[in-house]
């Protein structure tokens, strides 16, 4: 990602990349150069760049996903002092996905069962995809269920009758898959799939860079992408 940000910001007018920076590198030697940064590293690396960003008052842009909860937490501690784009996917492709799942399971109703489904590359660490764990959350929320009770992650053996409160979660791993993400509705009858397949890493760091230009000049505060397109 970090090598499609780069060169998709030599392409990108009014956009100047300050600095790059990778495993064993120093940030703090260049963030004074810059106006924002954007974090595509590894989850335990994040809060390190948050603190860093909040100190030098920078913008940042998080692409990271995996976080845990205690992550998640230092980081979200920032936000009175930053303005921070979070996101779990930067694609508006797949934030429109987002828009339209919260929309279809609103009119479908509770006599849709929910299915997620994504497939990524054999070198993608975590699982499910940050993506996924969106749509999960989005799902969860318009039913009100509380995600980690609904959550079935995969089946196997003599799981019984599918209730119809739990939303079923799906991870594929293999080849040179960019992302792929379905979300199922199924009901007795018919059956509605929303899809989003990437074929370029471009489209995630076409939407990072735009969260970038964006950001800058914010309130301090976590933002989203649905902000940066103006979904909400």
């Amino acid at each position: 990602m970090g090598q499609a940000i780069a060169a998709c910001a030599a392409r990108t007018p009014k956009i100047e990349v300050a600095g790059q920076v990778d495993q064993g590198d120093d940030l703090g030697a260049i963030i004074a150069k810059c106006d924002v940064v954007l974090d595509f590293s590894f989850h335990n690396v994040t809060p390190a760049v948050a603190e860093l960003s909040a100190r030098h008052r920078k913008a940042l842009v998080i692409g990271t996903t995996g976080h845990s909860d205690s992550e998640q937490s230092q980081i979200s501690n920032l936000k009175s002092q930053i303005p921070i784009v979070w996101a779990s996917n930067y694609s508006t492709g797949v934030n429109t996905l987002f828009w339209l799942a919260r929309k279809a399971a609103e009119i479908l109703g509770p006599e849709y069962d929910l299915e997620v489904v994504e497939m990524h590359h054999r070198l993608k660490k975590d699982a499910p995809s940050g993506t996924a764990t969106t749509l999960l959350e989005i799902l969860a929320d318009v039913r009100k269920l509380q995600l980690q009770e609904a959550l079935r992650p995969g089946r196997h053996g003599i799981t019984g009758e599918r209730t119809s409160t739990e939303i079923g979660v799906h991870a594929l791993r293999g080849g040179d898959v960019v992302g792929d993400h379905t979300v199922i509705f199924a009901a007795n009858g018919e059956r509605v799939e929303l899809t989003h397949k990437a074929s370029s890493r471009d489209t995630f760091a076409i939407g990072a860079l735009r969260a970038a230009q964006w950001v800058v000049g914010k309130m301090p505060g976590i933002y989203d992408m649905q902000d940066v397109l103006g979904l909400k």
